[in-house]
């Protein structure tokens, strides 16, 4: 598999067995069953799908873990699943059902060496920690919880650099500020980031464009696009967008 190849990545936010569409988890409406829209994007190019269990409550729904052994069956592309991942159970967990990577955000902040302990039982490679990052001052941000609205105080290349150093295999960094503007992803967080973390890094918040993703590539030096609403409503179909980075120089999987 070509390593330089760039990603493209949609993101289905599930919740209570169902994929739904929103902005910043308000107003949620059903978008169907996740294995038909998986198997949509599995069907239009898209390299690889992640899942984000919104809610990560494990009462009245389908868990994710039955959602993913379905994907897996009908989906022939990485699946990387977030939410409510805690312990080093919930990862097998997923894994044994046919889950590539798992993606840790708040589990990791409350306890660091949750990171390491994953890495070594399972490899790195499938170890993605998100990152959800707001802006604080010129060229500085702080991670956040809690959908943006708990400061922790936490620098966020910091964090990034010791998730890299802990055993993290993919960085998934969103930027708060720019989640749901479409008004393109935050390039300085990103590219920052990426220099002090050698590791993939995963552009996310804030696509509107093709020239948005391309952006994220040359500017923001990130390795994959995580986008939901603009491949959701089909603002963006898949296999073009791809062409569109050929034609700029951009190495991508058609």
């Amino acid at each position: 598999m070509n390593y330089f190849a760039k990603r493209i990545i949609p993101c289905l936010d599930v919740d209570n067995g169902r994929v739904v569409k929103g902005v910043n988890f308000v107003g949620l409406r059903d978008a169907g069953d996740p294995v038909e829209v998986a198997k949509r994007y599995n069907q239009e190019g898209a390299d690889e799908i992640t899942f984000l269990d919104i809610t990560a409550t494990h009462e009245k729904r389908k868990t994710i873990v039955d959602i993913v052994k379905e994907v897996a069956k009908e989906v022939f592309i990485p699946l990387t699943v977030g939410g409510g991942i805690r312990e080093l159970s919930d990862i097998y967990n997923l894994l044994n059902v046919g889950c590539d990577k798992v993606s840790m955000n708040s589990a990791a902040i409350k306890r660091a060496n949750f990171i390491d302990e994953s890495a070594k039982r399972f490899g790195s490679q499938c170890i993605v920690v998100a990152i959800d990052a707001k802006r604080v001052g010129e060229g500085k941000w702080h991670i956040f919880t809690h959908g943006g609205r708990n400061d922790t105080g936490m620098d966020a290349i910091e964090w990034a650099k010791e998730a890299y150093n802990r055993g993290a295999g993919e960085l998934l960094v969103t930027s708060m500020d720019s989640d749901g503007t479409k008004a393109g992803f935050d390039n300085q967080l990103n590219a920052k980031i990426a220099e002090v973390a050698k590791i993939p890094i995963i552009a996310s918040g804030g696509a509107g464009t093709m020239e948005h993703i391309k952006e994220s590539f040359t500017i923001g030096k990130s390795d994959a696009a995580l986008a939901a609403s603009i491949f959701h409503f089909k603002e963006i179909d898949i296999m073009e967008l791809k062409h569109y980075l050929k034609e700029q120089g951009i190495a991508v999987r058609i």
